[in-house]
């Protein structure tokens, strides 16, 4: 396996590296490497025992299938920092090539096993089509009664939806993007809700939708140019984007003939994950360990301390991601408290997901100006532009004041320089990108 530097003390220590406390690395970021940490437990075997049969990601069968038993598992465990409640719904984005990364295939296999848990909520709770926020509320919808005057009683005119938990599977995630970045579109601000588990709803005369206690999980598949494309400056500003797990995932091998994994071995697995859910749906409060709430406590600072761009706006919410991500192992583990392999199995899909996004983003500062200018100043390499040169390439739409602005951005991030030329004329501003290895 390849060497992964990573940046979180806890689990540098247990993949034996020594780190320091520079910031992560971005242009030329290497495909990330999954730790072995994050293999632990019933997720681990379930992983372990279906990669030799499949050519889908080990990755995209590990966060597919946490995010799929989170979504199984219900509202009742949760894990509590001041006032607010981590539930055990996730959401995540796979992201690969079209056809090529197995993304449809690894989701198939996380549905072989958690169907024989559940077999109706499989068949009936599995949805897709994200494509407004009422739409998404109505999947969750609460009962409605009306007045009935004439009678003198309440009367439901509208059952609602019993099973309060929904997992979203959307294979074509672009397009629910492409929705929510539409004028007066209300499918953002629903799905940040539904991520926090508040009550949804809308407040219009004409559809008043409510549904309080949901339990809304989401697994979408996307390209990483669709991806590029898609996610705009205000889906990262709004605590859109950061709510989500941006997941790397490629065809692990070719299997010209398919895997032949035996249907007594997934009737197993079912049964061992049936148990464990069962524990779980009835469990309320988790709480750390003593061993893991110390070894929290180091890195916690870490987690909180925010990046630059595009990445940092997408990676900002890591503590509680990660917080979420180890209460589903101490659950799969049939436990009530976070011990310390819980926390490093956490932290290592973390640093992957984080390492994902930096892969994916890149240098993108969510400012499309700026990000064109930055993209124009390392084609030019040693050459450099001067202002006028800029001025001319953005074909000159944008104004002297945007484009300082881009520039100042820039410079802030440490990814472009100014230096000035004599020309034997007027003095000439001339800039540059930074070299990758400049950065402090």
């Amino acid at each position: 396996m390849k060497t992964q530097i990573f940046r979180h003390p806890a689990i540098a220590e247990a993949a034996g590296q020594t780190i320091g406390r520079s910031p992560l690395k971005i242009r030329g970021r290497p495909w990330p490497v999954m730790d072995q940490a994050a293999y632990q437990g019933l997720a681990g075997e379930v992983v372990r025992t279906i990669e030799p049969h499949t050519e889908a990601d080990p990755v995209a069968i590990l966060i597919q299938f946490l995010t799929s038993v989170g979504n199984l598992i219900g509202r009742c465990p949760y894990y509590q920092v001041e006032s607010d409640y981590h539930r055990t719904n996730l959401f995540c984005v796979m992201v690969g090539q079209s056809s090529k990364a197995r993304k449809g295939t690894s989701a198939g296999r996380v549905h072989a096993v958690v169907q024989l848990v559940d077999e109706q909520w499989l068949a009936s709770r599995v949805k897709g089509g994200l494509s407004s926020g009422e739409g998404l509320i109505n999947e969750v919808r609460d009962e409605v009664k009306k007045w009935n005057s004439k009678e003198g009683t309440w009367e439901v005119v509208d059952p609602g939806v019993f099973d309060k938990r929904l997992m979203v599977h959307e294979p074509e995630f672009a397009g629910a993007l492409l929705a929510a970045d539409r004028h007066g579109n209300l499918l953002s601000p629903i799905i940040r809700k539904a991520w926090d588990g508040g009550k949804l709803e809308t407040l219009t005369k004409s559809a008043q939708l409510c549904a309080t206690s949901p339990h809304i999980s989401i697994i979408g598949h996307i390209t990483t140019e669709e991806l590029r494309a898609r996610l705009t400056r205000t889906d990262s500003a709004n605590g859109f984007a950061n709510r989500f797990l941006f997941v790397l995932v490629k065809r692990s091998k070719e299997l010209p003939f398919g895997g032949a994994l035996g249907a007594d071995v997934i009737a197993g697995l079912g049964d061992r994950l049936k148990a464990a859910v069962e524990i779980a749906a009835r469990t309320g409060r988790v709480n750390w360990s003593s061993g893991a709430a110390d070894e929290w406590a180091s890195i916690y600072s870490e987690l909180s301390a925010g990046q630059a761009g595009l990445l940092g706006a997408v990676t900002s919410r890591a503590e509680a991601q990660v917080a979420r991500l180890a209460l589903l192992y101490t659950l799969l583990d049939g436990q009530t408290e976070i011990g310390v392999t819980h926390l490093r199995a956490a932290l290592a899909v973390w640093e992957y997901c984080e390492a994902s996004a930096a892969f994916i983003f890149g240098d993108s500062l969510g400012d499309a100006v700026a990000d064109d200018l930055l993209r124009a100043l390392q084609l030019a390499g040693s050459a450099g532009l001067s202002r006028t040169a800029i001025r001319d390439l953005l074909g000159r739409h944008q104004s002297a004041d945007r484009i300082g602005a881009s520039l100042a951005l820039l410079l802030k991030n440490n990814l472009a320089r100014a230096e000035v030329g004599d020309t034997g004329g007027r003095p000439t501003e001339i800039w540059f990108a930074v070299e990758e290895g400049s950065h402090g």
